[in-house]
């Protein structure tokens, strides 16, 4: 009976600690040794960045040439070489002497008649007009190219009936010559030339010895530097035909002037 006590004690005992939790293995122990803490280990995952390298494009170095520059030459646009003979492409327009007296004006009729009977220089724009001069230039009568003062600007000369005749040669002769001085406009009637010399002549009329001025349009007429008689002195004309005409004319009239380079 004693035993039986011993036993049914014992077993108590047991089943007293398993209802307390007092048993090893017991996973809710609270702080016990046993508990496990499930670390994750988290592997970063380094992206091996594979390094690009950049191409750079390696310029040279610019070497600059030690060779000198072709010297540009300007080309002169106040002149045309004709031959061998460098002309002004346009008329004179000046209204003083090489010197810088001034060349009188002459508007009035009875005082261009005045002026050409005493031979005193003077000019005059065709028609009185200014308007025309950046065209035509001045018209002069040949007292003006006589002056000792110098009609001619510094570098320039008067050109002389020589000067025209070796023009009119190297172009093919006077009958030849003109349609190849004449300009491309302002002829009446459609009588321009081709200008293939590049002279340029104008038809820019004349003052008649009496003042009145005519054939603007269908007249281009020059002065040369040569005095034919007393009263009289060579010019060089175009007309609306194709060919270049020599004659004198007295040394009252008003006429155009062309220069040629010193």
């Amino acid at each position: 009976m004693n035993n039986a006590n011993k036993i049914f004690a014992i077993a108590g005992g047991f089943l007293f600690l398993f209802s307390s939790g007092y048993i090893s293995g017991n996973t809710d122990y609270p702080g016990g040794s046993n508990s496990v803490q499930t670390q994750t280990k988290t592997k970063s995952v380094q992206a091996k960045t594979k390094t690009t390298k950049s191409t750079q494009t390696k310029s040279k170095p610019v070497t600059k040439s030690t060779k000198p520059l072709p010297e540009k030459k300007s080309r002169d646009t106040t002149i045309v070489t004709i031959g061998t003979q460098k002309w002004a492409i346009s008329n004179l327009s000046v209204s003083s002497f090489r010197n810088g007296d001034s060349i009188p004006e002459v508007k009035d009729n009875k005082e261009w008649v005045a002026a050409g009977e005493s031979g005193k220089p003077a000019w005059c724009y065709y028609n009185n007009n200014p308007a025309n001069g950046p065209k035509y230039g001045k018209l002069y009568n040949w007292y003006a190219l006589n002056d000792p003062r110098g009609l001619a600007p510094t570098g320039w000369i008067l050109s002389s009936e020589a000067d025209w005749a070796k023009l009119a040669n190297f172009l093919g002769g006077p009958g030849a010559a003109g349609t190849k001085m004449k300009s491309l406009a302002r002829w009446i009637d459609g009588n321009n030339g081709n200008n293939e010399s590049g002279f340029n002549g104008l038809p820019g009329g004349y003052r008649v010895e009496n003042g009145l001025f005519q054939n603007l349009g269908s007249i281009g007429i020059w002065w040369s530097s040569t005095e034919s008689k007393t009263l009289i002195a060579v010019d060089h004309y175009l007309t609306q035909g194709g060919s270049l005409d020599l004659s004198s004319s007295p040394k009252q009239r008003g006429e155009s002037v062309r220069c040629l380079k010193e």
